[in-house]
């Protein structure tokens, strides 16, 4: 198993109980989720060495989220402790044909203001095999995309296989924005994950399928690999493919490229979701855990294609699956049945 290192924000999220609206709500339910904390979650449920690197506040809603890691397996020991707040995000869960809603509350969250001699990256990134980081993290703050360069340049300084998923976010950031961050920092990415409109917004890409009916043939995305892959010297280019029928009903499958071979997963067809919030982190997760321990791609791609898709049944952010879970969804047992 390997040593996994991910960078970013983890947030106190409140959530509508059942599919209620903000408005109806005198009560949140809380979980603590983000983008790299639940890669780091999936990976330790996999059995690897996950270290999550972030900055909290030393006050007990911060310790709550470090606590929330640590149930999991996730190693802290890198959380730099200051600032003043955990960011917040709140979720309104859709249902059918009425999406869901989140609104942040992040700004000047502790990771937000943290500052490079918050953390020795170069401590941080020894030993390890795979540093994972999303487009969400340099979008937070000037301050975070830093750090995201400097972990990007520590990890090839030691020879660390570096992910991104590419993760636009148009309510933290504009696509102008995106492009003039994300782009430079490309050069250190060896595997890149993101769907067709991250790709467009975050690096200037544009594929010919339309997403928004479900038009997500394969052929569409070949000519955006090959061209991302020359320009930016990607070992890997990867893409989820949802078919977003209602909130309640995705089609889901991938599509892998190594510069040989075009792998598609097989589909899965999720009625009814329970929760798709963190459904792309699972995806990271799985495709790092396939990529360290699996012999092809197109085997890496299935286990982490079924992982994703069982997170979809699953409330909050962490996908809480272990790998023969996993394994036997993506093996062809998808009964539900009983396991007795």
């Amino acid at each position: 198993m390997g040593r996994i290192i991910t960078l970013g924000e983890i947030m106190l999220r409140l959530s509508t109980p059942g599919n209620r609206r903000f408005v109806q709500c005198d009560s949140f339910d809380v979980v603590y989720g983000g983008g790299e904390a639940n890669v780091a979650v999936s990976c330790a449920n996999y059995g690897h060495d996950a270290y999550f690197v972030t900055k909290l506040p030393e006050h007990e809603i911060g310790q709550s989220a470090v606590n929330a890691l640590r149930r999991y397996g996730v190693h802290t020991d890198f959380i730099a402790r200051g600032g003043n707040r955990v960011g917040i995000y709140y979720l309104e869960s859709g249902s059918a044909m009425r999406p869901g809603k989140v609104i942040y509350d992040r700004a000047h969250s502790s990771i937000a203001d943290a500052v490079p001699s918050d953390f020795d990256f170069d401590t941080i990134m020894k030993g390890a095999d795979w540093f994972h980081w999303s487009g969400i993290t340099p979008a937070i703050s000037d301050n975070a995309a830093e750090l995201t360069r400097l972990a990007c340049i520590a990890a090839k300084r030691h020879g660390v296989t570096v992910s991104v998923d590419l993760n636009f976010r148009k309510k933290l950031w504009t696509s102008q924005k995106a492009i003039s961050v994300m782009r430079p920092l490309m050069e250190y990415v060896d595997v890149c994950i993101g769907n067709e409109e991250d790709a467009q917004l975050c690096l200037g890409f544009k594929p010919d399928s339309d997403v928004e009916t479900g038009d997500t043939d394969a052929e569409g995305y070949k000519g955006i690999f090959r061209s991302m892959r020359e320009q930016f010297g990607f070992k890997y280019v990867i893409s989820t493919l949802r078919e977003s029928f209602s909130a309640s009903h995705n089609g889901w499958k991938a599509m892998i490229y190594d510069g040989n071979e075009f792998y598609v997963s097989k589909r899965y067809d999720i009625l009814p979701i329970v929760d798709r919030v963190g459904g792309g982190d699972s995806f990271s997760g799985g495709i790092i855990h396939g990529l360290l321990t699996k012999e092809t791609q197109g085997e890496a791609l299935e286990f982490a294609v079924a992982a994703s898709a069982l997170k979809h049944t699953i409330n909050g952010d962490f996908n809480l699956v272990s790998v023969q879970e996993v394994e036997s969804l993506a093996g062809g047992n998808a009964s539900g049945r009983v396991q007795r």
